[in-house]
């Protein structure tokens, strides 16, 4: 890419594929930066001055810190290191942030310890508290030693609160103003600030003892006469605020639903302890999101594409481990029935369309509810309900597609007899699965586990082990 190039600042994709393209073009490929034995720091600085190399760091300059952590996700663990290197350090807390726990792991053992110390002291509080889980002890004991009594205080305080509380998303810096002020004090106020804090579409209205009074929204302090009073203007009715321990993903719908920017956070007292914001919220929700896909799958935790291979087996395994057992459970339900296989070619061929189609239907209601369950649209006491409707779905389901199936069987292999009883497993099945959709993420709700880790494992193990014992075993009674 010439210097002089436009390239869309949005357009990510575009900025990878031109990250990529200068790799290339420099002949930095992953197995030549894996074969010179070189550390990425020093073959950054023996490439300094090629071509390539100071266009590629005049486009990561440009970039928003977020887009910058996208490519570093998308590269390989050695051109990710040798890109890393190129970007400018001032700016390594920022990005830091907004890459995955994964790659923020691997970016940070290539960091020695001065370097982790300048980049954790550009932090805030609340910033500060979401890296410090990576750094080395030694490091974080050090900073928190070069903060204020203030600071010191506001990180304890981050670092105290569970992982899924509005305490561990909350922001400190804020705007707050007493309500028996005029709005031209108020503005002097403001032009005092460099910045206001990200985010502000409001200001606190508080007491003399922080006590929150109401909201004065940036909108009626730039609209109304400067000689109103702030008490006159606040808004003090149905204010949306938060404690610490509130549930992070209940707070994160609230956003969505009310179409929030910032709110509150009070103590037990009611006063103002600090503030979250919309993009703490979406943050929230995309990475609980991206967890539930996971988890589905039964991945323990965020995985880096490009991972050592030990590492990806171990967070793997497990789950492994349980479709292992539930593929031995089929393959001995199928050996139950062998002489009927043997008797009868065509159950082989049939019988993994049952299977199949039960684990379909299975995992479509499994997703339904645990997104339910996300959402907080269904607790426990609405099990009986939710059996009731997806059974009558199975049922409605299976009566049509059964008797699609059971024609198909019986025009195949003209039997009648072979025909009805594909049509009674298909249905009998479906039911199987619908019912297991609904009772398998419900009962880990009962019991306090997340609704959604390794469902999608399960549900396919029950269906098919299910499907071929329904399928098998009428096919034994009635066509044998």
């Amino acid at each position: 890419m010439a210097p002089d190039d436009k390239v869309n600042p949005d357009d990510v994709q575009l900025q990878l594929r031109e990250v990529e393209d200068l790799l290339r073009a420099a002949r930095l490929d992953e197995e030549s930066l894996r074969a010179d034995g070189l550390g990425a720091a020093q073959r950054t600085v023996e490439l300094a001055d090629r071509a390539e190399i100071l266009t590629m760091r005049q486009l990561l300059d440009a970039l928003h810190p977020a887009n910058v952590a996208f490519i570093l996700e998308a590269l390989p663990l050695g051109q990710r290191l040798f890109v890393w290197e190129l970007v400018k350090a001032e700016r390594d807390g920022e990005i830091l942030l907004e890459v995955s726990d994964a790659v923020r792991e691997s970016l940070i053992e290539t960091m020695d310890r001065q370097e982790l110390k300048a980049v954790a002291e550009t932090l805030e509080a609340d910033e500060l508290a979401d890296l410090a889980p990576d750094l080395p002890r030694a490091v974080f004991d050090e900073v928190f030693q070069s903060l204020d009594a203030e600071e010191q205080a506001q990180l304890r305080a981050a670092m105290s609160y569970p992982e899924d509380t509005v305490g561990a998303l909350m922001r400190f810096d804020m705007v707050s103003v007493r309500e028996d002020i005029t709005l031209e004090v108020v503005l002097r106020y403001l032009r005092r600030f460099e910045a206001l804090p990200d985010h502000t579409d409001q200001l606190f209205v508080v007491d003399r003892a922080g006590g929150l009074r109401g909201l004065l929204s940036l909108e009626s302090l730039l609209t109304n006469d400067p000689e109103r009073n702030v008490g006159e203007l606040m808004s003090s009715d149905a204010i949306v605020s938060f404690e610490p321990i509130d549930d992070a993903h209940a707070a994160a719908q609230a956003f969505e639903r009310y179409d929030l920017v910032s709110a509150p956070v009070v103590d037990g007292s009611h006063r103002v302890i600090g503030r979250l914001t919309v993009d703490a919220a979406v943050d929230y929700i995309r990475e609980e999101s991206a967890q539930e896909i996971l988890n589905q799958a039964g991945l323990r935790e965020e995985e880096d594409v490009f991972a050592g291979v030990w590492d990806s087996v171990r967070n793997r395994w497990g789950w492994l481990a349980v479709n292992m057992v539930t593929a031995i459970v089929a393959s001995r339900v199928i050996g139950l029935f062998e002489q009927a296989i043997e008797s009868l070619v065509a159950l082989a061929a049939l019988m993994p369309i049952v299977a199949g189609i039960g684990g379909n239907s299975g995992n479509q209601t499994i997703t339904m509810i645990v997104r339910a369950i996300a959402m907080g649209q269904v607790e426990t006491k609405a099990l009986a309900r939710l059996l009731r409707k997806e059974i009558s779905v199975a049922l409605l389901n299976g009566l049509f597609w059964g008797s699609v199936l059971g024609l198909f069987a019986w025009w195949l292999y003209d039997s009648v007899p072979l025909g009805l009883v594909m049509a009674a497993a298909m249905m009998l099945n479906l039911l199987l699965a619908a019912g297991a959709g609904v009772l398998i993420p419900m009962a880990r709700i009962y019991f306090r586990r997340d609704p959604a880790l390794g469902s999608s494992v399960l549900i396919t193990g029950l269906t098919d082990s299910g499907g071929f014992f329904i399928f098998l075993g009428l096919a034994t009674l009635f066509l044998l």
